[in-house]
């Protein structure tokens, strides 16, 4: 199972995410993120099997220093962007849009 976010500031988030990942069993438990502190990966490689994190930046300050927009993306845009996933890719049921 991976286990994806935007980054990690603290890693607080991502390690309750995965201690609740763990309860359901899976066989590998990997942490996936673009941008994250070099505390938070230490932090939360205690929690998973392996974490992949592309840029841990020395003077780390938030997530959202490190993307061009990082609004908020409203349910209805992560519902339509669900639906637009094409069956038969990944492990995960497909959705669709209600």
């Amino acid at each position: 199972m991976i286990v994806v976010d935007d980054g990690m500031a603290t890693g607080a988030t991502m390690m309750a995410a995965l201690h609740a990942v763990r309860q359901a069993g899976p066989s590998r438990l990997v942490c996936a993120v673009p941008v994250a502190s070099p505390e938070a990966v230490r932090r939360v490689a205690a929690c998973a099997d392996e974490v992949v994190c592309l840029r841990q930046p020395a003077g780390f300050e938030a997530v959202g220093h490190h993307y061009r927009d990082f609004s908020q993306v409203t349910d209805d845009e992560v519902m339509r962007l669900l639906g637009r996933r094409q069956p038969g890719i990944g492990s995960a049921p497909a959705f669709v849009s209600p």
